[in-house]
């Protein structure tokens, strides 16, 4: 178990079975927190023989990234990661092609969960298997995030079906060192407006 990642995703977010492990920290950084706040309530009616007293102040404080934790937790909890079938598929026909698993992108109105995600120069591609989202909603969302952040053209594609996704990964081509950088930009976008 790696601590420091029941504070942070960085680093993490974007690789194979991520929503899974997820799901495992987010619950135990829940359950650490709502027992710190437990604990804190105990020691102070411990101490004073009362619920009035300071200590009931910051337990019910602690309360608070405890509950930040929670909705979080019930987020990824919603969501599952690319089953093995269809990521060895993939793999198959990405060749060394920059990917991304498991992204959530969230707009005001819908949740899209990309399962996974190819990046080459100035196209995105990705499968989402969800018949109840549209796919060209979730494009044109990850089109208008990417603007925001200076990257204008930029074509991106979202498929519902596994055979049409492998199909188009494998006509990508690996970018050169140029492209790598303009890749790489997006990439980072990609990650820091997912969940």
């Amino acid at each position: 178990m790696d601590f420091k990642r029941l504070f942070t995703t960085a680093g993490v977010k974007g690789r194979k079975n991520y929503i899974n492990s997820q799901k495992k920290y987010e619950i135990i950084r829940t359950a650490i927190y709502f027992l710190i706040s437990l604990s804190l309530f105990a020691a102070g009616i411990a101490a004073t023989k009362t619920r009035n007293n300071l200590l009931t102040i910051v337990a019910v404080l602690g309360c608070l990234p405890a509950s930040k934790s929670l909705v979080s937790a019930i987020m990824y909890g919603k969501y599952k990661s690319l089953s093995e079938d269809d990521a060895e598929k993939i793999e198959a026909a990405a060749n060394g092609l920059t990917c991304l698993y498991d992204l959530v992108f969230t707009t005001r109105e819908k949740t899209y969960p990309v399962l996974h995600m190819t990046v080459c120069e100035n196209t995105v591609i990705g499968y989402m298997p969800s018949e109840k989202l549209s796919d060209a909603d979730c494009a044109a969302h990850i089109t208008t995030c990417l603007k925001v952040d200076n990257y204008s053209h930029v074509t991106v594609k979202i498929f519902k079906d596994i055979r049409k996704y492998t199909a188009r990964l494998s006509q990508m081509k690996e970018p050169t060192d140029a492209e790598e950088k303009i890749t790489q930009g997006i990439v980072d976008t990609l990650k820091s407006i997912a969940l």
